[in-house]
């Protein structure tokens, strides 16, 4: 079987130096390769081709059939590595912690221990009629996040 550690290094390969960045590499059953590739901005179907081409160009179908397929993570997906942690910032995500506690807002800043994220949220004023709005940063550690995904405006 073909090993996620050698298609990852070809992967670093020839997408280091650009802004590209790898996101994941899964090596399924039957060797079925998927690689996952980003950038600040977004990812053209020529540079999926041209990664796509230089993995090939380091395996050997003679010795191991497989199957490949190069792509940018679909925007539903959750976030894997800090650079697509830097590329939404500022927009509007769903950070699911390991306790089951949701938190939805704008992400604010991410560093290597932790991510921040703007909440809203209205409460009925103590006196008087009508509400008001709180806007409160959240602090969340890495290690306590299960998944963080992109909310989608619709």
């Amino acid at each position: 079987m073909i090993e996620e550690k050698y298609i990852q290094t070809l992967a670093e390969e020839k997408i280091g130096g650009t802004a590209l960045f790898l996101v994941d590499v899964k090596v399924k059953p039957h060797n079925k390769i998927e690689v996952f590739i980003d950038s600040p901005s977004h990812v053209t179907v020529d540079e999926c081709v041209s990664l796509s081409r230089h993995i090939e160009s380091g395996l050997n179908r003679d010795v191991e059939d497989f199957e490949l397929t190069v792509s940018s993570p679909g925007i539903d997906q959750p976030f894997r590595v800090m650079p697509q942690y830097q590329k939404y910032m500022g927009k509007e995500v769903g950070v699911l912690r390991k306790d089951g506690i949701k938190i939805i807002g704008t992400l604010k800043h991410v560093n290597d221990v932790s991510v921040e994220v703007e909440t809203k949220r209205t409460e009925r004023k103590e006196k008087g009629k009508g509400r008001h709005l709180i806007i409160e940063n959240v602090t969340i550690d890495h290690a306590q996040i299960k998944e963080t995904k992109l909310i989608l405006p619709f």
